[in-house]
């Protein structure tokens, strides 16, 4: 699927719980490539706001996404690889995030096996309770989005390794 000289950035996607900080982590010192973290990216009052047990709207979403967005630019604008995290549950999140050598990869998951992770994480923010308004709110990429959909039935080692061999992957790259 990656088929041009420059390596891509991949937005490692889906609900809470899907495990795109672990899946994330496991890719970036597989390939040896920049990682952040989406959730450190949020405004403080959506912080507040979820930890309160209260979804996020397009409006609270605006200005977390365009940071993430300004991540991404930077790093293609200079020809570097990257993974971030990113829920970008809707079409129009992608399409902020959307741009040249950007790559979704939709970690996907039933709505049961999620609620079991979500359950067993401890120190996050995000509660339990909003994973039924992340499954309502969510979007899964279309055949005419650059993106991949990966199931997260296997460890997230098996996870990356899925990712790193249907996007033809490589370590490292050029500055």
């Amino acid at each position: 699927m990656v088929e041009s000289a420059q390596l891509p950035v991949l937005v490692v996607m889906g609900v809470s719980g899907s495990g795109k900080s672990t899946v994330a982590g496991v890719l970036a010192g597989r390939l040896g490539w920049d990682l952040a973290e989406g959730d450190d990216m949020h405004p403080a009052a959506n912080v507040a706001k979820m930890t309160a047990g209260h979804p996020l709207d397009d409006e609270d979403r605006r200005p977390w996404l365009d940071k993430v967005a300004a991540w991404i630019r930077e790093h293609t604008d200079a020809g570097r690889p990257g993974i971030v995290t990113s829920s970008a549950l809707k079409l129009s999140y992608r399409d902020v995030l959307r741009g040249e050598h950007v790559t979704f990869v939709y970690l996907a998951g039933k709505p049961d096996r999620i609620a079991h992770r979500l359950a067993a994480r401890h120190g996050h923010y995000m509660p339990e309770a909003l994973l039924d308004s992340q499954f309502a709110t969510l979007e899964p990429p279309g055949a005419d989005e650059d993106a991949i959909t990966v199931e997260v039935a296997g460890t997230p080692s098996q996870t990356a390794d899925e990712i790193i061999e249907r996007l033809r992957l490589r370590a490292g790259y050029s500055r």
